[in-house]
């Protein structure tokens, strides 16, 4: 009885934050921006080649991949910031805390809100966008579509338990944006450009003995190994089929991987917040 009762009182609090996205337009505004990149992409993404349509699902996916790297962590980490450093600042955690609550109710039902408002934004975003390309897909084609939603999911719920752990770590909220700017750059941008210089200097020596687990250290490299590696054609463009050995392609324990990046931020923040 008690244990429902806690469940119901975590739930409480996600569906508020749940409806204050809703509330703000936030969902719409992010479903809005994936729908038309989505579409951007598959219709235009080859016209600086002299092509205009779409060219076929591996291709469309290579691209969104690319693209859906740079957006779904910084949206995921703006939208999380300031979870639990804004109430303090506003002084509303000391009210919530003052509550029937305990902490690890109030900061997982913040992150469960939240995350619903993410995963609600990125399937509509770019389901709606599959829907005109759907007759040219095929079954194997939705197949890889649906397989890159859910791995953007996964990188949005992994970089939004970054972003619970920057806001409770952070006593001011503009130290966690600037925390939150930070990681977004090391993760999307500083972490493969120093891999690359390492290559590099290395020659590649031994390269596909540390590498392949170098890309488990950045939750964003293994999204890019989740949806290209499963595509003979992309695997060779990108350079990863002389990279990485080949049960890298078992997406379950990649997918694994991605949970393991949700799930251990979440336990840091709620030890540290406790």
């Amino acid at each position: 009885m008690k244990l429902d009762w806690q469940w119901r009182l975590m739930l409480a609090v996600a569906g508020k934050e749940f409806r204050d996205r809703l509330r703000n337009r936030w969902v719409l505004a992010v479903t809005v921006v994936f729908a038309a990149f989505a579409l951007l992409i598959a219709y235009f993404g080859g016209a600086q080649s002299g092509e205009v349509g779409f060219r076929g699902i591996e291709v469309t996916v290579a691209s969104l991949t690319s693209l859906t790297i740079y957006l779904v962590p910084l949206i995921a980490l703006l939208l999380g910031f300031d979870a639990i450093v804004g109430e303090r600042e506003r002084g509303t955690l000391d009210l919530l805390l003052s509550m029937p609550l305990t902490r690890a109710e109030i900061l997982l039902g913040k992150y469960v809100g939240l995350a619903l408002a993410l995963t609600l934004a990125t399937t509509v975003g770019f389901g709606v966008a599959a829907i005109p390309l759907l007759k040219q897909m095929g079954t194997a084609g939705l197949r890889l579509y649906l397989n890159f939603v859910g791995s953007a999911v996964l990188l949005g719920l992994a970089f939004l338990s970054i972003a619970i752990l920057i806001s409770v770590i952070s006593r001011e909220r503009a130290r966690a944006s600037g925390a939150a700017i930070t990681a977004w750059f090391g993760f999307v941008l500083v972490f493969d450009l120093a891999l690359l210089g390492i290559l590099v200097a290395t020659a590649g020596r031994a390269a596909s003995t540390w590498a392949p687990y170098a890309l488990l250290l950045n939750p964003a490299d293994v999204f890019r190994v989740l949806n290209i590696f499963g595509a003979d054609t992309l695997r060779n463009a990108f350079g990863l089929g002389t990279l990485l050995p080949q049960h890298w392609n078992d997406p379950f324990l990649l997918s694994a991987v991605m949970l393991v990046w949700i799930v251990s931020p979440l336990i840091l923040a709620l030890w540290r917040f406790r």
